[in-house]
């Protein structure tokens, strides 16, 4: 069996979907040719590239070694054989991302990557929102959450990358909270809390609490609505839990602790318009955005630990 470029994209989509099903539909094949595929590379390569986990697949050590090489393969392939006929790009980019802990480094990170460009920016909790402003061309591009379990559908010429292959979703609960002290918190242990209901419920967010917490043992109560970080004044006072963001700081009066087991996961994608950015444009918005998010991986010490123990989601840049 001679590998290919196919075989490349197979495994990085189910890596990045944690779903056979869905990666199939990724990348254009039935579901049992892609196993089918899977099987003939794992015996090319010798061993299990994926083992089955509650949420799903998740690689193997063997798994992460060559889905990292695969991802620097692709990346210059990509690089290579871009559009050749060249978007009409202008000096002004406009750029919208979640509502994450690095939104406040973006314009700068972005700016020194792609001097000259006037670069707004939309600020939206919503994912769906922002693949669906990136569809009909109010934004250039974006950097896009996306919950474990949960897709975002970007329509061509819109093109994504992945900025964060995975990482934890972290529970943000008053100081003065019994279990404000723990490094880790177990989720079971919130069934008895009342919950500040997570923004973008369209892109899933909200079914995936319900599913973690129902896993868990409990219904969550969901008690507040509150867009981004409207809600942190309740989570001070001591009228609710939240999910955050790892990379958030602790507002006062709050403590952020990543959840026993990593009952939520997601990734960041950076998406973009290829009509309005060529390659070299978006290879340098990728670095920009990435050195963005790095800038704040360790404002939050305990996910700062978790960011140095797993290299493998880091971004190649």
């Amino acid at each position: 069996m001679d590998l290919d470029i196919r075989h490349l994209r197979m495994i990085c989509a189910i890596a990045e979907s944690g779903s056979l099903t869905r990666a199939a539909a990724q990348v254009g094949l039935s579901q049992p040719a892609m196993t089918n595929l899977l099987r003939r590379m794992e015996t090319f390569v010798g061993g299990e590239l994926f083992v089955r986990s509650r949420s799903g697949v998740e690689p193997t050590p063997l798994g992460n070694q060559v889905i990292a090489r695969a991802r620097i393969v692709l990346s210059e392939v990509d690089a290579l054989f871009g559009d050749l006929h060249g978007p009409s790009e202008t000096r002004s980019l406009r750029l919208g991302s979640v509502h994450v802990g690095c939104v406040g480094s973006i314009v700068n990170r972005v700016g020194d990557v792609l001097p000259g460009r006037e670069i707004s920016l939309r600020i939206e909790p919503s994912t769906a929102l922002l693949a669906e402003a990136l569809t009909h061309g109010r934004l250039d591009a974006a950097l896009l959450g996306v919950i474990e379990g949960f897709e975002v559908t970007l329509a061509p010429p819109v093109t994504s990358r992945a900025l964060v292959y995975r990482y934890p979703i972290f529970v943000a609960l008053s100081a003065g909270h019994p279990l404000a002290g723990n490094e880790e918190i177990r989720l079971a242990d919130l069934k008895d809390e009342a919950w500040i209901s997570p923004p973008g419920a369209d892109d899933g967010s909200l079914a995936a609490l319900r599913a973690s917490c129902r896993a868990a043992g409990f219904e969550p109560r969901l008690r507040f609505e509150a867009p981004s970080g409207a809600g942190r004044p309740l989570v001070a006072d001591g009228h609710g839990v939240r999910l955050v963001d790892p990379c958030w700081t602790a507002a006062p009066g709050t403590v952020v602790r990543p959840l026993r087991g990593e009952p939520q996961v997601a990734r960041l994608l950076v998406a973009w318009h290829r009509d309005r950015l060529g390659d070299a444009t978006a290879g340098a918005l990728y670095r920009g955005l990435a050195a963005a998010f790095v800038d704040h991986v360790h404002d939050n010490p305990l996910f700062g630990r978790w960011w140095e123990a797993h290299p493998e989601v880091h971004p190649l840049v």
